[in-house]
């Protein structure tokens, strides 16, 4: 298992970056406030070693009401820890541990040095879809005396066996799965506004979360 740590962002949009030979770079735009160490787990105690991060401060008019959004007992792990509660929870697997506190902020600088990332995100819901949509089927004639426009088709067989045989493609749910896109390069690092803005599209809606990790794939420039 490759152990690289991981942050937590939230997808603003995209937008357009232009390169030093002046060609257009479709970008995404990712606001990664600094992520607050919340756990650290060792080897001799919990079996493995991690870091837990949380991410998405919770803000509230009347401190009274946050237990309304928080579990007694994720208030009592975070009061553990003398973090205010966050509103997302990760874990990361690394070697060294001994490198970080609780509490610690981890913030978009951990990127300056790294040339691409992979990220991680829930792709855009598309609700219940039949299969023309779900798994490109053509489609019968569109002739009006043919009935059988966007169906799907006969899905069963004879006496023998007599079922639908599991695993055919039918109209279902479709889309917000997880979806990991790598090796995207890192155009530019905006410490001051928390911003990373990297080349290409990632999953999911604007203000969805996403997963930020030093790409797997690609070696980190010197």
């Amino acid at each position: 298992m490759i152990k690289k740590l991981k942050l937590m962002g939230t997808k603003r949009g995209m937008t357009q970056r232009f390169d030093d030979k002046g060609n257009v770079v479709t970008c995404t735009v990712i606001h990664a406030e600094p992520n607050v160490v919340t756990q650290i787990k060792r080897k001799e105690s919990d079996g493995y070693n991690a870091l837990q991060v949380g991410y998405g401060k919770l803000v509230t008019k009347d401190p009274r009401t946050m237990k309304k959004r928080v579990t007694n007992q994720l208030l009592g792990h975070f009061k553990k820890a003398s973090v205010e509660p966050r509103r997302y929870l990760s874990e990361s697997r690394i070697e060294n541990v001994d490198e970080y506190s609780v509490g610690q902020e981890l913030t978009i600088q951990l990127f300056n040095e790294v040339g691409f990332v992979d990220v991680v995100g829930m792709s855009k819901g598309k609700g219940y879809q039949g299969v023309i949509k779900r798994h490109n089927f053509a489609g019968g004639p569109a002739a009006h005396g043919s009935g059988f426009h966007r169906h799907s088709g006969s899905t069963g067989m004879r006496s023998t066996p007599g079922r639908c045989l599991p695993g055919g493609k039918k109209a279902g749910r479709m889309g917000y799965e997880r979806v990991t896109i790598q090796n995207l390069r890192v155009v530019a690092v905006d410490e001051a506004r928390n911003l990373l803005i990297v080349a290409g599209a990632i999953p999911g809606a604007r203000g969805s979360l996403v997963h930020v990790v030093p790409a797997l794939k690609k070696k980190v420039k010197k």
